[in-house]
């Protein structure tokens, strides 16, 4: 079921309507993700798509996130994928700590779509190399945004915020709760 993805009150974003994020988990190992930004897409930095690739720092612009964590453990995985379809992933051993590249994930599926007003974006992940989630029955979620304006500004937006600055990693955040589907 979509999730209303929520402005940093720090922030204004005029350009954008809502954001809305879903998550799916259809298989052992298997996450898909699926975001819908409505609004002024012309007024947004929204890359062209082009051929899916690994590629850091995606954070700096526009880009969807996800954190996912097994339960209520401390190490988390970090998705940011690009309307460009450039990804990347990342381990972390609690938070904001032991971060390194995760090698081990296979590219995603990723599909971007566009309108006028409408930007999607669906991501398939499998996460089997991952044993920690892969075989845990709840994965706890934190799905955010950032967006830039084509003028250059910025705004966050997550399921939800601690206070202060926006911090997309702090336990807050991580708010969708996720067990596998029934497989029957």
């Amino acid at each position: 079921m979509p999730q209303a993805l929520t402005l940093h009150p720090g922030f204004r974003c005029a350009t954008v309507q809502s954001i809305q994020a879903a998550a799916a988990r259809p298989a052992q190992g298997l996450l898909m993700l699926s975001y819908a930004l409505t609004g002024a897409l012309h007024d947004l930095w929204l890359p062209p798509a082009g051929p899916p690739a690994r590629a850091d720092e995606l954070w700096r612009r526009t880009c969807f996130e996800a954190f996912i964590r097994a339960g209520n453990g401390d190490a988390y995985l970090e998705f940011n994928v690009s309307p460009s379809r450039q990804w990347a992933a990342y381990r972390f051993s609690g938070y904001r700590s032991g971060m390194r590249a995760a090698g081990e994930i296979a590219p995603p599926a990723i599909e971007a779509r566009r309108s006028h007003d409408r930007f999607e974006l669906d991501v398939t992940l499998d996460l089997t190399p991952a044993p920690e989630l892969a075989s845990a029955a709840l994965w706890r979620l934190g799905l955010a945004a950032v967006i830039d304006g084509a003028n250059g500004a910025r705004s966050y937006w997550a399921l939800a915020h601690p206070p202060g600055a926006p911090d997309f990693h702090a336990a807050r955040g991580f708010a969708y709760d996720l067990a596998m589907a029934d497989p029957t």
